[in-house]
């Protein structure tokens, strides 16, 4: 009876695991709306609708939003009072009203799967739904004009390119010229030179200032294990403390330290500026109201003498965090700049991981090769623990019959019989753990693989084959609706695929292969066990399905290979299946006996 209770107990257990796991996997990881199949004639403005959950891609998920967005964009950006960015990066225009750099998408990352299928957009005009941009400008110490938002600046040059840079100037009625000069690299990073040169007759005192300008409308999902919202290295710390919440409720957050760079994450993007290594500036973080956000980069005052020119560099940063560009970027100044991946604190055991399986990557051409020869990797590194945990198991049922000695003569004595049986594993060379340590070694490996895959976005959109074409996704085909030929979508945890199905059979063998626990409760539980992990990681990326399925397989026959080398294990599995068979049934017939006969 204590043993059919504690069956229940798991069960009803098992049961509020996998409702709970479905619920936190829809708050945690919502699915991202479906666009309209039709633009309204009338949309809402993009202040009157309510923004939908953030989803792990970010971007617009409102159908209204989208549909604004789309109408906006088509108007802002026919404007003829712009300037072409034309990089390998980058695409996009800058808006000679205001001067600000507020129209770009990247150039080798795609919305979805389909190759076809629009690039990414980073940044959107102010009065979008998606508004994002960056602004250069300065603050007046004095009663002279400075260029603002409504300012039409001249352009010298027709197209920025990373061969030609473009400069915008504007001249003020006091005789003050002030000059921003743009150029572009390869990738996502822009470098901007604001200048002030004074040709009046007093010197004026400026304040060079650099904005971010986003809404958190776009913003991907912040969980407690990735960041997504206000970002930035201070004194060469990456601080992923603050998120938009904090900075609606304290109005202005200022920098936690000196600014080496300054932003806005999402999971996959950032956008942030970066000032000179020498530079004296301060930074913060302010809300503006109605989801909107602003990123500071303010430099110290300066006197520009009549006759005189000042001039203050800073780059922005706008692109995905490539972490190979990152870490280039590092090298040329930017500190910790492959830090806005949010690696947690196991980036010493997770850099590696990532390292090894884009170099297999790299070498392959297919990231679910890669990752099968990663866990062949990691698998053949643990095999020589996994022969000494199989010698452990075999002594360890050599010394049964002493053990149970042990344990009958020390009965009424339980601390003289544990220190009698830790006395016998020491004079046999016996350690009961060794059993627990492939399994823990293998944790941190799966953890680190998990933070690869939802991280990295040098996984987005890779393809395996058949069917799956996306290993940083759930597997797409489920069982519920026949692999899709049902018009709905089952709830994640009724969300079972080929490979979940794959997963819970490939460990229902491997478990049968281990030696046989000797509480027959144990033994149901872990014969449910299988069942249970098929339906928890289903939701999970594929990658990490193909990574335990892999193991799983491996470890199958790495134990037949190792049972051969220790018969004597498997024989002693066989009897103990066979007492506990033998007690299974002595419960029943008591059991049995026990319950009141019939009248």
């Amino acid at each position: 009876m204590e043993n059919q209770r504690n069956l229940i107990l798991t069960v009803v257990l098992m049961g509020l695991l996998l409702i709970g796991w479905d619920i936190g996997l829809r708050y945690f990881y919502p699915q991202s709306a479906q666009k309209p199949k039709a633009v309204a004639s009338a949309p809402a403005a993009a202040g009157d609708a309510a923004p939908a959950k953030p989803t792990r891609e970010g971007g617009l998920q409102n159908p209204a939003d989208q549909a604004l967005e789309k109408q906006d964009l088509t108007q802002a950006l026919a404007a003829p009072t712009r300037v072409a960015i034309d990089a390998p990066g980058l695409k996009g225009s800058i808006n000679l009203i205001g001067g600000a750099i507020d129209d770009l998408t990247l150039a080798r990352h795609r919305e979805a799967l389909d190759k076809t299928s629009a690039p990414v957009r980073l940044f959107s005009p102010a009065g979008t739904p998606a508004q994002h941009f960056a602004q250069l400008g300065w603050a007046a110490k004095g009663s002279f004009a400075v260029p603002d938002q409504r300012t039409q600046w001249t352009v010298e040059g027709a197209k920025l390119t990373p061969a030609t840079p473009v400069t915008l100037k504007w001249t003020n009625p006091t005789g003050q010229t002030f000059a921003i000069r743009y150029a572009i690299d390869e990738n996502y990073m822009i470098t901007a030179t604001q200048s002030v040169t004074n040709a009046g007759a007093a010197p004026v005192v400026v304040q060079p200032i650099a904005q971010i300008n986003r809404t958190d409308r776009t913003a991907s999902v912040d969980t407690w294990q990735v960041h997504s919202g206000p970002i930035g290295a201070f004194d060469g710390s990456v601080n992923f403390a603050t998120n938009y919440k904090d900075v609606t409720a304290a109005g202005t957050v200022a920098a936690a330290g000196k600014p080496n760079w300054i932003g806005f994450t999402d999971i996959y993007w950032l956008s942030a500026l970066v000032p000179d290594a020498g530079a004296k500036v301060d930074g913060d973080y302010r809300a503006l109201g109605n989801g909107l956000f602003l990123a500071d980069l303010l430099y110290q005052p300066v006197t520009v003498a009549p006759g005189q020119t000042q001039t203050q560099n800073v780059r922005l940063f706008a692109g995905a965090k490539e972490n190979k560009i990152l870490e280039a970027y590092e090298k040329q100044g930017v500190t910790n700049l492959s830090l806005s991946i949010d690696w947690g604190w196991f980036r010493w055991f997770e850099k590696p991981i990532f390292w090894l399986l884009d170099s297999l990557f790299r070498t392959v051409g297919n990231f679910g090769v890669a990752i099968i020869l990663l866990t062949l990797i990691v698998r053949g590194m643990m095999f020589p623990i996994a022969q000494r945990q199989f010698a452990s198991m075999a002594a360890m049922k050599a010394i049964q019959p002493k053990m149970k000695a042990l344990q009958e003569r020390y009965k009424d004595d339980k601390q003289k019989q544990q220190q009698e049986i830790m006395a016998l594993y020491k004079q046999e060379g016996v350690n009961p753990l060794a059993g627990c340590l492939p399994i823990f070694l293998q944790i941190p490996v799966f953890f680190a693989l998990y933070k690869v895959l939802v991280l990295t976005i040098e996984m987005r959109h890779q393809p395996f084959g058949l069917w799956i074409h996306d290993l940083s996704s759930p597997d797409p085909l489920h069982v519920l609706n026949l692999f899709g030929l049902l018009p709905f979508t089952p709830p994640s945890f009724l969300a079972i695929g080929p490979l979940a199905i794959l997963l819970g059979i490939t460990m229902w063998l491997q478990f049968k292969l281990q030696p046989s626990a000797m509480d027959p409760a144990q033994q149901q539980v872990m014969s449910i066990m299988p069942w249970m992990m098929m339906f928890v990681m289903a939701p999970f990326a594929t990658g990490l399905l193909i990574y335990w399925i892999t193991s799983n397989l491996l470890t199958i026959g790495q134990q037949r290979y190792l049972y051969s080398r220790h018969p004597q294990l498997k024989a002693q599995g066989a009897k103990d299946q066979q007492d506990i068979d033998r007690a299974v049934a002595r419960d029943k017939k008591a059991s049995a006996s026990n319950k009141p006969k019939a009248r």
